[in-house]
Formats: C-alpha cells, sequence, structure tokens
C-alpha cells in the first residue's frame, strides 16, 4: 500500500481516476512547455493527443503490472501540479517514463518532492538502479536530473525518429 503524504500544504500520492483531469493537463502543458521550442507544433500537438488524452491516463491509473506502477502526483490545494510515471525493467532496475511539472510550479521544490517520493516507492519495490531517457537539449529536465545524481549512460536515436536523440540517464537508489 502507498502511503499519501502531505505536507506544507502539498500532498502526495498515487493516483487514481479523479486525478485524470490534472495529469492531462499538467502532462500536457510540461510537454509542450520542454518541447514546445524544440519541435514544430504539429509534432508537439500528436505526441500530447496520443499520450496524454484522458482514456490512456484513466487506464493508466487503473491497470497497473510490474512494468507500469500507474502514475503518482503532488497536489497543491487540490489541484494537481506535478506527475510521475515509471515501472520496473528488470528485477532491481526500474523506469522513470514521464514526469513533467505544471510549468507555472517550477523551480519551488515540488518537482524534488514528487521525484523522491517515487523513489522512495520503488526502494520499497527492491529497485537498486533508476534509470529515464530525456531528450537532447531539454533545457529544463536534463539540468533537475542531473542535479538529482543521474548521470548520462548513452546517447541513442530516439524509436522511429530520424531526429530526436535520447539521452539515457541512470542513478542508484
Amino acid at each position: 500500500m502507498v502511503k499519501t503524504v502531505v505536507s506544507e500544504g502539498l500532498m502526495l500520492k498515487k493516483a487514481g481516476p479523479e486525478e485524470v483531469k490534472g495529469i492531462a493537463r499538467v502532462c500536457s502543458e510540461g510537454w509542450r512547455a520542454t518541447y514546445g521550442y524544440l519541435e514544430d507544433d504539429t509534432y508537439v500537438n500528436g505526441v500530447i493527443e496520443d499520450y496524454y488524452n484522458e482514456d490512456r491516463i484513466l487506464k493508466e491509473v487503473t491497470e497497473f503490472s510490474e512494468s507500469w506502477h500507474g502514475y503518482f502526483v503532488a497536489k497543491e490545494n487540490g489541484e494537481v501540479v506535478g506527475a510521475i510515471g515509471g515501472g520496473t525493467i528488470s528485477e532491481q532496475t526500474g523506469e522513470i517514463f514521464v514526469f513533467y511539472m505544471d510549468p507555472n510550479k517550477r523551480n519551488k521544490g515540488i518537482g524534488t518532492k514528487l521525484l523522491n517520493y517515487y523513489t522512495n516507492y520503488q526502494k520499497n519495490l527492491g529497485i537498486k538502479e533508476q534509470w529515464l531517457s530525456a531528450q537532447k537539449d531539454n533545457e529544463k529536465g536534463i539540468p533537475f536530473y542531473e542535479a538529482k545524481g543521474f548521470v548520462k549512460q548513452s546517447e541513442k536515436r530516439s524509436e522511429g525518429s530520424e531526429k530526436h536523440l535520447s539521452i539515457r540517464y541512470m542513478r542508484e537508489i
């Protein structure tokens, strides 16, 4: 069972159906703020439509497996301001697949608290390494991840793309 944490007006919890709209909003706005300057509108809108639509997110907050632990959220005054999701990619290896903040709530320590909350969840599953991918030139995410101890492991072309370079990061937890 995942404990909800409430501290200084911030609630950290495993997301349920009641957070779907907030997750869709935060991930869509976060994606646009993170990649909007790197990509054309058609590409950005397509990714948002594919990955951050409410139907998909509802499925992802209600269906769980070893490879997908669901979404975890930070809520402030009842509103979702951050969302993170991941899973297990091997017995002691976890992955963060998605992590976005409301662009207006960045640099307030909320992302750090949400990352720590999810990391503690993974540690309790016996995870020893945490991995993630970030698009090269992601000026918002990469400095944050590196400040949290993630170390660049490799670069590769993103699946199905000639243009996008993905950087793989890992940290021991």
